[in-house]
């Protein structure tokens, strides 16, 4: 049940959006342009990023979300929950398994991220902009996480699907009817 008490009882993250269109049309905007927008990581790649991200903050609602939404990419639905388990056997490809690395640390102990995990990045292939666009995805699912959890926001696998196909549409990331 949503903290909100403006929301229906099976309010979802677009729900919140519509309540506050003022800070949310700026933020989808932002959304929009780092998942959607040229990067050297791919849209599956950006999405495992914050399903993962949001596996290791237990927030169910995103991690089922962009779960889907990875799968629509091409990711294997069992791979986030590999890596949550355990991402130095989780069956992804190698070159991302640095990046996953730093995501980790950057959502769990953030202050510990340092030289050695961005070497890391840079040593795999990765070149300046997926850095960044890898550190900025993470940072916006952190943020994400909390906002949907802090506002009690859940939904039903039925729902994470739903918003995984809106999501993956011609509007994207935008504000969307339900």
């Amino acid at each position: 049940m949503p903290h909100l008490l403006s929301l229906p009882d099976d309010a979802i993250l677009a729900d919140v959006f519509r309540r506050f269109p003022d800070h949310a049309a700026p933020l989808a905007d932002y959304v929009q342009r780092l998942m959607r927008g040229p990067s050297p990581l791919s849209v599956a790649q950006r999405e495992l990023i914050g399903a993962y991200v949001s596996g290791l903050n237990a927030s169910g609602y995103c991690q089922g979300v962009h779960t889907a939404i990875a799968a629509s990419q091409g990711i294997e639905e069992q791979l986030v929950a590999a890596l949550i388990d355990d991402l130095a056997t989780a069956p992804v490809e190698e070159r991302m398994r640095p990046v996953l690395a730093l995501a980790r640390t950057l959502t769990l102990t953030p202050a510990k991220a340092g030289d050695a995990e961005v070497a890391a990045v840079y040593a795999a292939g990765w070149d300046e902009r997926a850095l960044h666009d890898a550190v900025s995805v993470c940072g916006l699912f952190n943020m994400m996480n909390r906002l949907v959890e802090g506002l009690g926001i859940t939904g039903t696998p039925e729902q994470h699907r739903a918003a995984a196909k809106r999501l993956t549409g011609p509007a994207g990331y935008m504000m969307t009817r339900r």
